[in-house]
């Protein structure tokens, strides 16, 4: 395995693994991976990785789910790596069958959506992933939630950078992980709306964003189902986030739908909901971060064939906050109405966690919520995001995918038409904190 380490010689130590010598330390700053998944003669400077190799710590990669990549059916791979950004460059293909290939990275956050290759052929892709650890660097631990907490371990938090290799006939041949110090991030302060879920059927758009960004950008999604202003500040996720954070990096904040629900004297859309906005405001900019603000996108409420907004204040604060700060304001809320009204109150249905009893492994009840979506509202909604980068945050839109295509949320894509595989259950089918 090519690997490059920072260390100090004085703690470091030896282990073996087959023919090869590594060496370890107590504090990693950098590391290196060649991984080849191919069956055959394994390439100069690349570890050879079997179908059989499952993860072990100390060897420090493998597969979590013991499935081939070249399979029909998805599998998980693991590789132990420090709290930072990485470039990942991926070769697709198989040189007797077709693929077709589905990244996804951490806790099903999209990367790269569907490489096709013809037998024989092969493909390369690069995108940038961002690894985060409870421990800020600054003092004090993030403070997780049950479901942040596992079991099972939830790839967010923990030591590993995990990919799920997924699609109608994966095919990764080769890896290659490697430090990003320069890479621009964006982290995202928000709610269930917006957090990477562990879980199908549920998605929030802040894990659909990486999909839509080019290889130079990193989405850290910092966002939590059941959070507030108040509460992510609280539980130090904000101190997280600046402890991370470089001069030139983003802070796109959405929040609203916890934040209504608070009752405390005083509190409300134009009080306290403006003044804490504009504190994450001034956190960021103390950073030398960009703030971008985001509205609350609307719950699935109709009257008739008309979208029945619930977070008009919400929404309207977040632009006078936008307005008198000087900060960008994407305004989810007023294109996420767009969205529902041209689905229609039926068809609407598709774009949230609408589904009868036994879609899914172990749900044995009817799933019916107006809040959370499903992997295409959230797809939708990035897109959404997508376009409003495009309005308002020029220098970021410079670094879009290629292919991150234009969007009109009044004629969003058919439901049928998004191709996004399933991931492997992880736990429970249980719907997110909030409402």
């Amino acid at each position: 395995m090519t690997s490059r380490f920072s260390f100090n010689p004085r703690l470091q130590r030896s282990f073996i693994i087959g023919s090869a010598t590594f060496i370890s330390c107590t504090a990693i700053e950098a590391a290196e991976f060649k991984f080849d998944f191919s069956p055959g003669k394994t390439p100069p400077g690349y570890t050879q990785v079997k179908p059989e190799t499952t993860f072990d710590a100390q060897r420090g990669f493998g597969f979590r789910e013991s499935a081939a990549p070249t399979e029909n059916k998805p599998s998980v791979f693991v590789a132990k790596v420090d709290e930072g950004n990485y470039d990942v460059t991926i070769r697709f293909g198989n040189p007797s069958t077709a693929t077709s290939t589905t990244i996804k990275a951490e806790s099903r956050r999209l990367m790269i959506e569907k490489v096709e290759t013809e037998p024989g052929k092969y493909e390369i892709r690069s995108f940038t992933v961002n690894v985060r650890k409870p421990a800020i660097s600054t003092g004090g631990t993030t403070s997780l939630n049950s479901r942040e907490l596992g079991p099972p371990v939830v790839p967010n938090w923990d030591d590993n950078l995990t990919f799920e290799f997924n699609g109608k006939h994966p095919g990764v041949a080769s890896m290659e992980i490697k430090p990003a110090k320069d890479a621009v991030t964006i982290f995202i302060a928000g709610d269930s709306t917006v957090t990477d879920q562990a879980n199908e059927p549920w998605a929030g758009w802040g894990q659909m964003l990486p999909r839509f960004m080019g290889k130079d950008v990193a989405v850290s999604n910092q966002s939590e189902s059941g959070l507030a202003l108040y509460s992510f500040e609280r539980q130090k996720r904000l101190d997280k986030v600046l402890s991370m954070m470089k001069t030139g990096d983003y802070l796109f904040v959405q929040f609203g739908h916890n934040d209504q629900k608070d009752k405390t004297p005083g509190s409300g859309p134009f009080t306290s909901y403006k003044a804490n906005l504009k504190r994450f405001v001034d956190a960021a900019r103390k950073k030398g971060g960009v703030p971008v603000l985001v509205t609350p996108m609307e719950r699935r409420r109709f009257v008739g064939n008309e979208p029945e907004p619930t977070l008009t204040d919400y929404a309207e604060a977040v632009r006078q906050v936008g307005g008198e700060e000087k900060v960008p304001v994407i305004d989810l809320n007023a294109m996420s109405l767009k969205f529902y009204r041209a689905l229609g109150p039926d068809k609407s249905t598709k774009a949230f966690v609408f589904y009868p009893a036994n879609s899914f492994p172990g749900q044995d009840k009817e799933l019916k919520d107006n809040t959370h979506h499903n992997t295409y509202g959230g797809y939708e909604l990035a897109r959404c995001v997508v376009e409003g980068i495009k309005a308002n945050v020029p220098e970021l839109a410079k670094h879009l995918a290629k292919d991150a295509g234009s969007f009109d949320p009044a004629k969003p894509d058919a439901p049928e038409q998004l191709d996004i595989p399933p991931s492997p259950l992880t736990g429970k089918t249980e719907k997110p904190a909030g409402n």
